[in-house]
């Protein structure tokens, strides 16, 4: 008599950061998860630092396939993670955690494609080689454009931050294709950019407004904003204005949660009106 063979297990995937409560993943994966007809589950959790090498640990024994990583970790996995990809390297964070069949944790950034395949939906003219981007900001995420502009074939990055140390320590990191410029000056750079990218929070609801002159905005560029609460931003009213070609800051979350689901639970799935709904409702 042979033994039954026993059910697969309910894939699991999940979101870990602190805070977690404002995520949006949970709704976007889960409105993959029924679209798509996959039995598994996404969870959002919030893990302090203290114990999240030990939640990483034991996570894959609970039947959990994977996880993407929000603030404040995406550094700290790197330092727990198997194997790390070239990307998720050179940006120094992960946000997508794969959890093999041979227990090792291997970690990726998708920030940076999620960003791209964001700006090429919205602005399918835009091509990297026609001149200049200047970039707002110099954290986490900036690093993540940065890399994925220069990968892509942008001349040259213009970045301005607030504190400049931290704009200089990027162009350290990424070569003599990026020129810093001080924030005072920020407004000016624009003048010579086909894109404009804001990755800072400035003008995010709760955060101080975008005070950079917006004059120099040529009408030709395409200018998007990382931050989508609210989904139009003083920059992109300005740009609209001025004739540009604007792109929000919903699809890059939405473009950058794909690999990881394909990953996780097999299907790839489809960034739509549907998927942009379920994560604004």
């Amino acid at each position: 008599m042979t033994e039954a063979k026993s059910p697969p297990k309910v894939p699991l995937a999940g979101v870990i950061g602190s805070p977690i409560s404002h995520s949006k993943s949970p709704q976007l994966q889960r409105h993959w998860l029924n679209k798509y007809g996959v039995r598994g589950f996404y969870v959002p959790m919030d893990v302090s630092a203290r114990d999240l090498r030990d939640v990483l640990i034991t996570l894959p024994k609970a039947g959990f396939v994977g996880v993407n990583i929000t603030i404040p970790h995406k550094e700290a996995v790197l330092e727990i993670a198997d194997l790390v990809t070239d990307r998720a390297t050179l940006i120094g964070a992960a946000n997508t955690l794969i959890f093999r069949k041979d227990g090792r944790i291997h970690a990726d950034n998708t920030d940076g494609y999620g960003f791209l395949e964001n700006l090429r939906a919205g602005a399918p003219g835009w091509r990297p080689a026609q001149g200049a981007a200047a970039v707002l900001g110099a954290g986490g995420a900036s690093r993540a454009v940065i890399a994925s502009l220069l990968e892509a074939g942008v001349p040259e990055i213009l970045l301005s931050n607030r504190t400049r140390i931290r704009a200089e320590k990027l162009q350290s990191d990424f070569g003599n294709r990026v020129t810093v410029i001080d924030w005072v000056q920020a407004g000016n750079m624009l003048e010579e950019a086909s894109l404009v990218v804001n990755t800072s929070s400035l003008g995010m609801v709760g955060k101080p407004e975008m005070r950079v002159p917006l004059d120099g905005l040529r009408k030709d560029a395409v200018v998007t904003d990382l931050v989508y609460t609210p989904l139009k931003t003083r920059l992109l009213e300005a740009a609209e204005q001025k004739g540009c070609i604007t792109v929000d800051g919903l699809g890059m979350l939405l473009h950058q949660a794909v690999p990881g689901f394909e990953r996780w639970f097999g299907p790839r799935p489809e960034v739509d009106a549907e998927a942009r709904d379920a994560v604004l409702n």
